[in-house]
Order: C-alpha cells, then structure tokens, then sequence
C-alpha cells in the first residue's frame, strides 16, 4: 500500500516537477507576444489623419522591435470620434486620434478653437494656441477624463469651411435659414445660428447618406474631408472658405495600454510621434489645396472671403465672446489663456 502510494506520489512529484520546468518557458513565451495597438478611426483610409496615423504606426512597429502589434481600423469600423472617449475609458480600444470638437462634452473648454479670435487666423497664428498654454490646459483636462495620454502636438486638420448642396455661397448671409451639418460640438452650432442657420449634429459616417436624403442642406467641413468622402455623388456643389476654424485631431492612448508599456518604450512612442508630427501637419495643409483642386474638377463651385472680409466677420463676434463662451462652457481661464498665446488684449 506504501510502496502504490509511493509510485503514485512520485509520479505527481514528477508531474508536479515537469510543469514546474515548463512554465519559466511559458512565461517566457506569453512575455515576449506583443502588446496589442488598436486604432479606431471613423475617417476614410484616404484621409490624410489615416495616412498620418499609418504612418506613425509603421515606424513604431519598427521603432518598437516588434513589441508592439498596431491594427488600424478607418471608416468607424469600431468607433465614431463622437463615441471614442468611453471606448478608450472601458479599454475597447488602445488608441485613437479623434477631432477636439467631437470631445467637448466631456471636456468643453476643447471647444476654444470656436472662439471668435481664433475666426479667419492663419495657421501660424493659431499653432500660438494650440501649441502654447491653451493647448497644454487642454491636453491635461483631456487625459484626465479620458484616462489617456496625450502622445504630443496635435494634428491639422485644417481651416473648416461652408459646402451646400443646392444654394450657391457668396458670402456668409447665404447661409440664412439653411439647415447645416454640425460634426458636433457646441461652439459649431454657435456660429451656424450666428450666420443664420439650424444646426444639425451627424455623425461622418453617416453624412453621404444624410447629404443625398436632404436631411440638411449643407455642412461644416474641409476640402479634405469631404474630397476623401467623395460628397459631390452626395450632392456637394458649391463651398465658401472663411477659414472659420481650424480643426485639430488629438493623439489618444489609453491608460490602460500605456501602463502596460516599460519606460523605454513608452519614449519611443512620444519621441517618434514628436520626430513626424510636423510632417503631418505639412502633409495635412499640402492636402486641403489639392482636395479644393479635386472637388472643383467634379463641379463644386468655390467662392472664398478675402483676409479682410474674415478681420471684419471676427470683429462682429468678438463683442460676443465672452457670452459665447459661456453658452458653449468655455471657461473665463480658458478665454484669457488663449488672447494671451494670440497676443491679443482683452
């Protein structure tokens, strides 16, 4: 009876003893699969924030030795912008690169490009902002309530601009009693009931359908997106460019991945997206005048207000602004931080 018991413990002992061998390996080998990236944007693969992302995630995968696996997902295949942050929250995606104004309802001073300081400035002017203590105050309240870090500068988008579908754009009063596509935040709709119009929130990737149905006879939007998302064969005819604002797409990674990253990697993720994030704002720019090229080559009709037409628009707003900023939760801080990066006096 021992001696069975004896075989039979030495047996478990050995068994006991083989996987005791084996799991050093098989710890080795789940430490050495690669971490996980996904990406989730709602624009098309075309565009150039998707090229712009690809990009940077094929350097990192290279960057990073092949510890980190990235997956792309364009069209909204898993999310739309406007339902990223509690994707990101409930760590149902690694990483995203949504447009700030699609994330003001869980932080709404990201709605301080709408300010009418910023209406009409050059690029260069509003990188003051978006670069300067304005952004930074954003970057922070961003991931704080999306439990993420914001991997560095953000990306153009570029200057926003009036497309219709029906009535042709001279000037800002021929926008009066349409009803105009708002990608959603409220600081958008505060400048299409400015300009007269009916703010309708729609999600991109429901726009074509929307567009060609006449759910609204018009949107904000840019040469870029709207060339990549081919609305002409929506019913797009006709564009006025104010450079009303310029849009800004935040790079987002989760808490949750991030922390599963060692130091060394996690420099590689900020240095390298620092190392091209200028190239993606050139690249961006370069896009919004060769879109314009391709939609007037399928028709559309483009009229454009002169920089002195935009001064004189802003200076109507401006009167408006703190006000403004109120109805829309922009914060009186915010406010100041912004006039001080443009250098203007309240």
């Amino acid at each position: 009876m021992q001696r069975g018991m004896s075989r039979r413990g030495f047996a478990g002992l050995t068994l006991a003893g083989g996987v005791g061998l084996a799991m050093p390996g098989l710890f080795r080998a789940r430490a050495d699969e690669p971490l996980r990236l996904r990406v989730s944007l709602d624009t098309a693969p075309s565009h150039l924030r998707n090229v712009s992302i690809a990009d940077y995630l094929k350097k990192l995968e290279a960057a990073s030795n092949g510890k980190i696996k990235t997956e792309l997902f364009s069209s909204g295949q898993l999310f739309a912008d406007l339902d990223i942050a509690k994707a990101l929250i409930q760590g149902q995606v690694e990483m995203a690169c949504p447009g700030l104004w699609t994330q003001t309802g869980f932080v709404p001073d990201a709605d301080f490009c709408q300010l009418p300081v910023l209406y009409g400035r050059t690029l260069e002017e509003a990188h003051k902002a978006f670069d300067g203590a304005a952004g930074a105050k954003v970057s922070g309240e961003l991931a704080q309530k999306l439990r993420a870090r914001v991997l560095g500068k953000w990306i153009d988008l570029g200057y926003q601009a009036w497309y219709t579908t029906g009535k042709p754009i001279a000037s800002l009063a021929d926008l009066k009693g349409l009803k105009i596509r708002s990608p959603g935040g409220a600081g958008i709709a505060w400048r299409i009931k400015f300009v007269g119009g009916i703010p309708n929130t729609t999600a991109w990737p429901n726009v074509p359908l929307a567009l060609s149905q006449g759910t609204f006879d018009g949107l904000v939007s840019t040469n870029m997106s709207c060339a990549s998302g081919q609305l002409w064969e929506a019913g797009v005819k006709h564009a006025y460019e104010d450079r009303q604002f310029i849009g800004e797409y935040v790079p987002l990674v989760s808490d949750t991945f991030w922390n599963k990253l060692d130091p060394g990697l996690q420099k590689t993720m900020t240095e390298l997206w620092e190392q091209n994030v200028a190239a993606y704002r050139a690249s961006t720019a370069d896009a919004q005048v060769k879109s314009r090229q391709v939609m007037e080559s399928h028709g559309v009709q483009f009229a454009e207000a002169t920089p002195a037409q935009s001064a004189e628009t802003r200076k109507s707003m401006m009167p408006d602004q703190d006000a403004m900023a109120k109805e829309i939760k922009v914060s009186p801080e915010m406010v100041k931080l912004v006039m001080q990066d443009l250098g203007v006096s309240a």
